[in-house]
């Protein structure tokens, strides 16, 4: 009997001691990026203007790092938090609760653009940590290096705020594993040129990250295969109510598919210049979740290129109950 507790012991360390190397295995191995450049991006009024534009329009930088005000429709940013970072994103424990940073002075300004841009698009925090994907970094990869500088030159003019550090993110296992495999060096492709209207618009709805909320998603936030652009990603704007995101793609069913490229841009027209609307009632369980506001500012031809590329996408069924009964 205590020969077999012995073989028993040596065959529980054996596997605690696999287990240790196996999990500091991953700590020594990932994330696997290049160290930050040194470089320092210069601030001409033609890259600012470039950076102000897909900041404050596209790329979604002030929607996630500011407090947004869900008591009006689509939560606009509230005034003076611009960039200040603390918004929760999850709200429950299962499988992440993360909060957006401080990328004004007050939370970055000593980083160096080096460092920004690898956080930005190889998802490396400065002191090595890797970043969960929720921060888009996959897709910003893609950027071309022109936009990603156009963007740390504009977030770099942004009014310091300070705010105090937010909680710490909460992973479910095994997510702290595998987020230290996700970041890679970016490719930095070049921007297509507009003429080209389905690359140029793929090149836009990579920037605003329309796949990351309009594809379902599995228990683990995976994506469904075969389900890219196909809507119901569930959320609950400020954490109130529950809504699902549209199917983008060109089903005349259960997508697109029977919109006209003007009643797109429409759509977005629609909310340019005029001041969100506050919610009364029951009005908040109907919210959205999609910044309407910001997307808003982007370009008649911008929007007609990203209508164009979501019409070349295969259309897939998948009706889509927005505001579902819990």
């Amino acid at each position: 009997m205590a020969r077999l507790l012995k073989w028993l012991f040596a065959l529980v360390a054996l596997v605690v001691v696999a287990a240790g190397l196996f999990v500091g295995y991953f700590f020594v191995r990932y994330p696997d990026v290049p160290a930050a450049e040194t470089v320092t991006v210069p601030r001409t009024p033609e890259r600012l203007a470039r950076g102000e534009y897909l900041v404050e329009h596209v790329v979604g930088c002030v929607a996630c790092h500011a407090e947004r005000d869900f008591s009006k429709f689509s939560g606009p940013v509230v005034d003076g938090t611009k960039g200040k970072g603390g918004q929760r994103f999850g709200f429950g424990l299962e499988p992440f609760v993360l909060y957006s940073k401080n990328i004004t002075p007050a939370g970055v300004g000593d980083w160096t653009d080096g460092e920004v841009i690898r956080a930005m698009t190889a998802g490396v925090s400065r002191d090595g940590t890797p970043l969960f994907p929720l921060m888009p970094y996959p897709r910003y990869a893609q950027l071309s290096r022109d936009d990603v500088e156009a963007i740390v030159a504009y977030v770099r003019t942004l009014p310091s705020v300070p705010s105090p550090a937010p909680p710490a993110r909460h992973l479910n296992f095994p997510l702290p594993l595998v987020v230290r495999t996700i970041p890679a060096a970016p490719s930095h492709p070049p921007r297509p040129p507009a003429t080209d209207r389905i690359a140029y618009g793929r090149y836009m709805v990579n920037a605003a990250v329309c796949a990351d909320c309009h594809t379902p998603i599995d228990g683990q936030g995976a994506p469904l295969p075969g389900k890219e652009f196909a809507g119901g990603t569930p959320f609950r704007p400020g954490g109130v109510g529950l809504v699902r995101s549209a199917n983008l793609t060109p089903d005349a069913g259960t997508g697109l598919g029977t919109w006209t490229e003007a009643q797109f841009v429409d759509k977005f027209r629609a909310f340019r210049g005029v001041p969100a609307r506050t919610l009364v009632g029951d009005e908040r369980l109907q919210n959205s979740e999609m910044p309407w506001t910001s997307y808003a500012g982007m370009t008649d031809d911008d929007l007609r290129a990203i209508y164009a590329y979501l019409r070349s996408l295969p259309p897939v069924v998948n009706r889509v109950e927005k505001f579902p009964k819990e």
